[in-house]
């Protein structure tokens, strides 16, 4: 066992396998904190984590997704939770589609392949082609058999990018990547903000705290903190800044010249994100579907996220020339799109069939599960209107 790995008795021990992945990349972690220094910021940590080529979590082998811990998955999304999702999704692009005149489909981060299965099935001849971009050789591998198992007669329009193209018309989609982006770490002592970096201390990962650079925009932080705030001051406050996300967003919105983007995923406009109650950050990993905030146990074996900063999504998907097309929660957006409707085509009868799918659903709309927490927001180019799936309940102005 490598010297420098973290364990825990909360959570399953890794096969050998698993952990023999997870020493590797910890020995081009430690080698890259050396390069740097011996300090390195928490979001470049975070991107070899998740994407160093082969040893990443999202770039090696894990299983990553599925139902149960049980099963070597370590969290579940919604079109994994249901089917009706996609169904449900496929109203509010088609629609998006037709009004821009397009025809064509990006999904990025595409999981499984459950959603562009879905998809292609209720989007049908309404597209030419579906592009799929994820770094992931092991997701690409099976996307491609769950798209020959479920979507078998739409296979022939499915491509996988390697590079994002110039331009594109059509819908682009990202369920659940802007929470995987790299962030990093900032942390106000009495008053002074500190960036969060990574050290060797006794040969193990540790956190070190410098005083920020120039570059970090933290203004907007101080003013929501110090507006959300009627105590006395607070001897420390930690969250995350979202640069890789933001340049993300700036970069599909720029991309599209006509169209439309979805982005589902969970989060805060930046008043409630950078709220005084929330000084601990929202950074989480998951494991066999175990929760717990040590970034260091497993790299590469568990997933690392932050909660999104909807406020700076809007402000960059808008500054580089998109419109604001919408913005709400996952509830209110799937409601608006007709989920109730897609579960009423099942039989009520066929318990079997009917009675998970009304579980399902129930945890997709609640406000103690996904329906609250989660939040869609839509840019477009071309399309003068909204869509129906924002027609009511659209929260744009607490962006």
């Amino acid at each position: 066992m490598n010297p420098i790995a973290r364990q825990t008795d909360s959570l399953p021990a890794p096969g050998a396998e698993a952990l023999e992945q997870s020493e590797a990349l910890i020995d081009l972690i430690r080698e890259r904190i050396a390069a740097a220094g011996g300090w390195l910021p928490f979001d470049r940590y975070m991107e070899l984590a998740l994407y160093a080529p082969g040893l990443g979590y999202y770039s090696g082998g894990a299983m990553k997704f599925g139902l149960r811990g049980d099963d070597g998955s370590d969290f579940v999304t919604a079109p994994e939770l249901s089917p009706l999702f996609a169904l449900t999704l496929a109203r509010p692009v088609a629609q998006a589609l037709e009004r821009s005149d397009t025809r064509r489909v990006m999904e990025f981060g595409a999981g499984t392949g459950k959603l562009a299965a879905g998809l292609l099935n209720a989007l049908g001849e309404k597209i030419d082609s579906y592009a799929i971009v994820d770094l992931s050789g092991e997701l690409r591998a099976r996307q491609r058999e769950t798209i020959e198992k479920y979507a078998k007669a739409f296979a022939s329009k499915v491509e996988w990018l390697s590079a994002l193209p110039e331009s594109f018309e059509g819908v682009v989609i990202g369920n659940e990547v802007l929470d995987a982006m790299p962030v990093r770490l900032v942390v106000r002592k009495l008053g002074a903000w500190h960036e969060r970096g990574v050290v060797l201390l006794n040969d193990r990962f540790a956190f070190d705290d410098r005083p920020v650079s120039a570059d970090m925009q933290i203004e907007l932080i101080d003013t929501a903190i110090d507006e959300s705030n009627d105590d006395e001051p607070f001897a420390e406050y930690l969250t995350e800044t979202h640069e890789a996300a933001l340049a993300f967003t700036k970069t599909i919105c720029t991309m599209i010249t006509r169209g439309a983007a979805f982005f589902i995923d969970y989060g805060f406009p930046r008043r409630e994100f950078y709220h005084a109650q929330r000084a601990t950050g929202t950074l989480m990993c998951h494991y066999r579907h175990r929760a717990h905030s040590d970034a260091f146990v497993y790299p590469g074996l568990q997933d690392i996220t932050a909660h999104v900063e909807f406020t700076g999504i809007a402000e960059a998907g808008t500054d580089a020339g998109a419109d604001l097309l919408g913005f709400t929660s996952q509830a209110r957006f799937l409601m608006n799109a007709g989920i109730t409707d897609v579960l009423d085509e099942l039989d009520p009868s066929d318990v079997k069939r009917f009675l998970p799918a009304a579980n399902a659903v129930q945890k997709l709309l609640s406000e103690a599960e996904m329906g609250e927490l989660f939040k869609v927001i839509a840019f477009s180019r071309g399309i003068a209107d909204t869509l129906d799936a924002f027609a009511t309940g659209d929260r744009s102005h607490t962006l």
